[in-house]
């Protein structure tokens, strides 16, 4: 009786072993994405000062282990700083002033294990999106977009993955607006034969018009990308907004970082990071994380 115990008890470990295993493989090749406005850090925030919580933020992103990172509202030394102790990320971010080191970066990170870049650039939200520098319609600042096309080293005969990351304008929703058109038809010319995957601030609730320009159909024409966020919670909730004024009790508010992705990707979890040590956040707005499956 008790062999026939035994027996039947190593048939279970043996079947939960190789099961686990299984799970491990697959979730091998999934992608973790984190979009994260670190919040620029020559801002005079007092207590929440950037040398004050840059570890924190650091700590943060490192708890999460994204193969893909998108930041906005980066300045070159946060740039650097977060390359450097993240030195197996590859990099890309540029001043929104000239193109080069002036002004915020909409800097990227990805897994130099992991993928392979095949090419990348910038472009303005703006009706010169070739332009350094460059605005339009009613925005108060030059906006932008950074892009990468890479090969997934674990997946690579799967379509290569472009990935952007971007920041719309605080003030100006015509200028939102009209961004939220212009990112959707560069997904359409960059991502030709690329799965794609948007992270980014874009300054606008849920239902609002860049929402819906980015998501919605269009001239009888699906959008390239979903809302990542929504495909995994079907149902709105009250405690869905992002940006936290460094309180991580602010939980209300519209939900207003988002991440896209096409619909070859399978969007196995998102979650809006809720990090906090005494009631503060390492930024002024959450960070949120989605794993993806092709």
């Amino acid at each position: 009786m008790i062999s026939n115990l035994l027996r039947v008890a190593a048939l279970f470990y043996a079947v939960g072993l190789a099961m686990a295993m299984s799970d491990v493989v697959k979730a091998d090749d999934d992608i973790r994405v984190m979009t994260f406005n670190i919040r620029y850090g020559t801002a005079n925030d007092g207590e929440n000062h950037w040398d004050k919580r840059k570890e924190f933020l650091l700590e943060t992103i490192k708890a999460y282990g994204p193969d893909l990172l998108g930041t906005q509202e980066t300045v070159g030394f946060q740039r650097d700083y977060l390359a450097e102790h993240l030195p197996e990320f590859g990099v890309l971010g540029v001043g929104r002033d000239d193109g080069k080191e002036k002004g915020e970066m909409m800097a990227l990170y990805y897994k130099n294990d992991r993928f392979t870049k095949l090419d990348e650039g910038h472009f303005w939200l703006s009706e010169s999106p070739q332009t350094a520098g460059s605005k339009s319609w009613d925005s108060s600042l030059p906006r932008m977009a950074t892009w990468v096309k890479l090969r997934d080293q674990k997946q690579p005969s799967t379509p290569p993955i472009l990935f952007l990351n971007t920041h719309f304008d605080h003030r100006g929703p015509q200028a939102r607006l009209e961004s939220a058109k212009l990112i959707r038809e560069q997904l359409g010319v960059l991502g030709k034969g690329c799965t794609l995957i948007v992270t980014g601030d874009f300054n606008s609730g849920e239902g609002s018009p860049p929402y819906k320009a980015l998501f919605a159909e269009a001239d009888g024409q699906q959008s390239p990308v979903i809302d990542c966020y929504r495909k995994v919670h079907p149902e709105r909730a009250k405690d869905e907004g992002t940006a936290t004024a460094f309180k991580a009790s602010q939980t209300g508010g519209s939900r207003i970082d988002w991440i896209g992705c096409s619909r070859d990707w399978q969007v196995v979890e998102a979650k809006i990071n809720r990090t906090e040590r005494e009631g503060r956040t390492p930024s002024d707005h959450f960070p949120v994380e989605v794993v993806l499956k092709r």
